[in-house]
């Protein structure tokens, strides 16, 4: 199995897990949506300085993961390309940020050092709440709720598009890097030589199947208007898991829970 084929097993898995059945998955879309955009936010909104604040917030996407029943190595496994990029944001503070904050034992650590954890916080956070949003709500059933929160159809269409058509080209990959294999058995990878003329011939193979598809989807009636997954209606539960969140997330925001139980010890 090449890596286009391993790409595209990743792509068909996360299908899987978002066709799973849990507490989580039977919510509405909408409600996942914008709970997970208030995470965001929230957590976006902490100060740079505030880790013991911050590190709370991990207690809802660690909740989350448990009701779904997805196991947090798989969130990991899948971004793992994605979360060291994230995390390279603020790892040069450290040598701009020098002023000793706090001292563990004798160490001194520098603001620069906490600015640099925080920072890395955030993204693994974030990066965590989308995994969990995109792994229990199907893509039509979240490209549904988005229209029903009145974002522009033509966006919500093309981002729909977008993941399909990512599959197909990785599927066209594949079958190009497996014939160019086959024509240059003891060669490793592409070379560099070969690089223009593969390129090319991946854009005409898109542009081919591009027009193949959308004559398909003509074919099938479509007119400047998708049609997308129908869901259920929203109901008191949604809210009530909407408000319970947002309530949680404005407590973690302005109590420091992590001081809080630490004074309680201390005591």
């Amino acid at each position: 199995m090449n890596k286009m084929q391993r790409a595209l097993r990743e792509l068909s898995e996360m299908d899987e897990l978002a066709a799973r059945k849990s507490p989580v998955h039977a919510l509405h879309p909408a409600a996942k949506l914008l709970t997970t955009i208030v995470y965001i936010l929230v957590t976006l909104s902490f100060d740079k300085y505030d880790l013991s604040g911050l590190v709370p917030m991990v207690l809802w996407p660690a909740l989350i993961f448990q009701l779904s029943d997805i196991r947090m190595r798989t969130c990991f496994y899948k971004l793992r390309i994605v979360m060291p990029l994230v995390m390279m944001v603020g790892v040069f503070n450290p040598f701009f940020d020098r002023e000793t904050m706090l001292t563990v034992g004798s160490v001194a650590v520098s603001r620069g050092v906490v600015s640099m954890i925080s920072l890395m916080l955030k993204g693994v956070f974030c990066l965590m709440a989308s995994f969990l949003l995109v792994a229990t709500t199907k893509i039509d059933e979240l490209c549904a709720a988005l229209r029903q929160l009145h974002l522009p159809s033509v966006l919500v269409t093309l981002f729909l598009l977008t993941y399909r058509y990512v599959g197909v080209m990785t599927e066209e990959l594949a079958v190009m890097t497996d014939a160019y294999h086959l024509r240059a058995p003891r060669q490793k990878g592409i070379q560099v030589s070969a690089w223009g003329s593969f390129l090319g011939q991946l854009l005409l193979r898109s542009m081919d199947r591009a027009q193949e598809l959308y004559s398909s989807m003509l074919l099938r009636g479509y007119h400047r208007h998708f049609h997308y997954a129908d869901i259920k209606k929203f109901r008191l539960a949604d809210g009530a898991y909407i408000l319970m969140c947002v309530l949680s997330f404005l407590v973690l925001r302005y109590l420091n829970v992590a001081e809080f139980i630490g004074g309680l010890v201390v005591r």
